[in-house]
């Protein structure tokens, strides 16, 4: 069973909406987890943009990365750059990833806007997540010596 570890500033937005996509394409096959830099809650309209598409994380938690230095990760996710250039030293031997994904909670506008915005990150993380998955997790290139 892999250990999944997704990494963002402030674990309200874009690594719990990367947690949700992750759980549910990889189902049983991994453990996944979330957490940032700092802690900043929820973002409740991210819980909503994910109940649109039928997953639910308003029972997710904001956790702090120091939360998880027991946990042996064979994956860590960085899902913003912030979280990438600023994690503190996290010891571990898991493979890193990084993928930039716009802030959502940054966008500006009216409601339909704002929300249009969490929408278009949405996807970009779900299209992320599922090749993910299906390259590391559900189909996993073996290493050869």
């Amino acid at each position: 069973m892999k250990n999944v570890l997704v990494l963002c500033t402030g674990n309200s937005c874009r690594s719990q909406i990367a947690e949700g996509y992750l759980r549910f394409f990889a189902g049983d096959n991994a453990h996944i987890y979330s957490a940032g830099i700092e802690t900043h809650g929820v973002n409740p309209k991210a819980i909503q943009v994910m109940a649109e598409d039928g997953i639910d994380i308003s029972k997710h938690t904001s956790n702090n990365v120091d939360e998880y230095q027991h946990i042996n990760f064979d994956y860590v996710i960085t899902v913003c750059d912030n979280a990438k250039e600023n994690c503190p030293y996290f010891p571990t031997l898991a493979q890193k990833f990084h993928h930039n994904f716009p802030d959502p909670a940054k966008a500006t506008g009216n409601a339909d806007e704002v929300m249009n915005e969490f929408r278009k990150v949405r996807e970009m993380i779900k299209i992320y997540s599922k090749a993910f998955v299906e390259s590391h997790i559900i189909n996993p290139i073996q290493q050869t010596a």
